[in-house]
């Protein structure tokens, strides 16, 4: 018996270009899958069951089928026929524009008309292009490298960099929002002022899908590697892609976490912080208020580096705990980076609780506005030694444990994704950044699983970033031209830890056991990182920036030097 679907299409669409079986959810409603049979005059087209020996024939398992997904009407859509979880997608033409949508109900009915996705439109057909996903230190610099190299005639990719803020974050110096050594602008600027430039395209956008179709047999020159589906309803056909859309904070893992407590992980997080602690100060400013407890869940880098500032900002009128299951704070930092930081909070009254865990936060039943923080003894060794359950009240709590990578899944609204990932849900790469199985996309950052040469696992850190932007950029130089690609070698540069607005741990890789502390490793710190801003442009403006508050505050200390001064001179007259 024939089985037809109603289907809309806009009055541009090709039907050349509408092929393969319809979405996996159609399956799950029970129906057979579909491919297409002709067009009736009045605009529906009908389609025939396939048996599985069609399925072979047209070159797709039954588990390949991809693009539909079951909205909360229960309207079955279909966007495009590309893409497929295994395999490649040999025979299906990519012309992005032509992407139906396909509705109707499991019964047959026809659904309400929906108009069409809109597809990017790439300015030049012949060129490459590479679509980057993700505009922290691996995406933007991976752009702005390739903007460095030199191209061939015709040769010249067009870049489309995508990401769902508008601004750039230079994430190492959101410490310093909170102890406002700088200003917004200076560490998260607009990706159009940076881009102002460059050939570089910018969009604002969330990334809902990508849909690869570089695996298999060998891609010829002219073939797209795949879509992407962004969540305004654009779809992107690209040659290239590369994955660098970071991570987010993971507050699931504890129970009221994602209610209580508060994540520092990008310029909104922070921002959010500092409001709370402005409230919190404004509160308690009167003399004999209580103080302001602030309980820091985490002791890695950025733990300690919040410990620190906030601490340092606060004063006598905060008490500053952090709560750790290890018995170390920043266990892979070096011992002079720990010990600088040992001492900094110890001078500051910062009480680190160490060798527990938080099993709960919950509002506290007796006191508006204040959290309970459960703890439990970490390991049974603890538990032995007389260590037992203890509650901590706070005003303010602050996550920094757990991060969970942001790797997009192959079609809207599926958990699975387009390519193999590890345990902590990064794509798998090979020793070139490419990811496993599609020679077309390349991943950096949190998004990726890069070991260094010995096969360890490296952390996603701002430094691995930087170095990755650079092999990615040059890689994809090499694969648009048929080149050797170059392995990726990560190099220790060594660390730079925060410590307050005038104190800084620096432990430079290429001297071992040397550490610079205090306001000498503050300005080396802050040197490096205005070395490290994304463009010469915002450098200068930056520097200058910084240079004039300096300026300011170096007279203002010589002002306050000389009215001590005059002060004591007329007391002892």
């Amino acid at each position: 018996m024939r089985t037809v679907w109603p289907i809309s299409f806009s009055a541009s669409t090709n039907l050349s270009y509408i092929y393969g079986p319809l979405a996996s959810s159609m399956l799950s409603a029970n129906c057979a899958p579909f491919t297409l049979s002709r067009r009736w005059k009045d605009g529906l087209v009908a389609f025939h069951s396939l048996s599985s020996s069609q399925y072979d024939a047209v070159g797709c398992g039954k588990s390949s089928v991809l693009g539909g997904w079951r909205n909360s009407q229960g309207l079955v859509k279909y966007r495009r026929t590309l893409g497929f979880k295994h395999g490649s997608c040999s025979g299906v033409p990519t012309r992005a524009s032509s992407s139906p949508v396909y509705s109707g109900h499991s019964g047959g009915s026809a659904g309400a008309e929906e108009k069409p996705p809109t597809s990017f439109v790439w300015s030049d057909k012949k060129r490459p292009r590479i679509c980057i996903l993700g505009g922290g230190f691996g995406g933007l610099y991976t752009a702005l490298r390739l903007e460095t190299l030199v191209w061939p005639p015709g040769k010249q990719p067009q870049v489309l960099l995508v990401d769902q803020s508008d601004r750039f974050v230079f994430k190492p110096m959101l410490y310093e929002l909170l102890s406002k050594e700088v200003d917004p602008w200076e560490i998260a600027p607009l990706f159009a002022d940076l881009l102002s430039s460059t050939s570089i395209q910018f969009r604002k956008d969330k990334v809902v899908a990508v849909c690869p179709c570089d695996g298999g047999d060998k891609l010829s020159e002219t073939r797209s590697g795949g879509i992407v589906y962004l969540g305004s309803g654009i779809s992107v056909e690209y040659d290239w892609l590369v994955l660098a859309l970071g991570a987010e904070s993971k507050l699931d893992v504890v129970p009221g976490a994602l209610d209580y407590a508060l994540p520092f992980n990008t310029l909104e997080d922070a921002l959010e912080v500092d409001r709370r602690l402005k409230s919190l100060e404004r509160e308690r400013f009167e003399p004999g208020k209580p103080p302001i407890r602030v309980v820091i869940v985490g002791a890695g880098y950025s733990g300690i580096e919040l410990a620190a500032t906030v601490s340092e900002r606060l004063g006598k009128k905060g008490i500053v705990q952090v709560v750790n299951p290890s018995s170390e704070i920043c266990p892979t930092a070096s011992a002079g980076s720990r010990e600088a930081a040992i001492r900094v909070l110890s001078s500051r009254k910062v009480e680190l609780i160490l060798c527990y865990f938080v099993s709960a936060i919950k509002v506290s039943p007796e006191v508006d506005n204040v959290f309970v923080l459960d703890l439990m003894p970490a390991t049974r060794s603890t538990r032995r030694s007389n260590m037992f359950t203890k509650n901590l009240e706070a005003d303010l709590v602050l996550w920094t444990v757990g991060n969970k990578p942001l790797v997009p899944s192959n079609e809207p609204g599926s958990v699975t994704k387009p390519f193999l990932v590890n345990g902590r849900g990064q794509a798998e790469t090979d020793e070139t950044l490419r990811v496993k199985g599609h020679p077309r996309i390349f991943a950096i950052g949190d998004s990726a699983s890069t070991r260094d040469s010995s096969g360890r696992l490296l952390a996603a850190t701002a430094q691995v970033a930087f170095q990755q932007a650079d092999y990615a950029g040059w890689n994809l130089w090499a694969a648009i031209n048929n080149r050797p690609l170059l392995p990726f070698r990560y190099q220790h540069l060594g660390e730079l830890m925060v410590l307050g607005s005038n104190d800084a741990a620096v432990t430079p890789g290429f001297i071992e056991g040397f550490t610079l502390d205090g306001s000498l490793g503050h300005t080396v710190r802050k040197l490096a990182y205005l070395y490290r801003l994304p463009t010469n442009e915002h450098r200068v403006k930056v520097g200058l920036s910084w240079l004039g508050k300096t300026t300011i505050k170096s007279i203002s200390d010589v002002q306050d030097t000389l009215t001590k001064l005059i002060g004591q001179t007329s007391a002892s007259t």
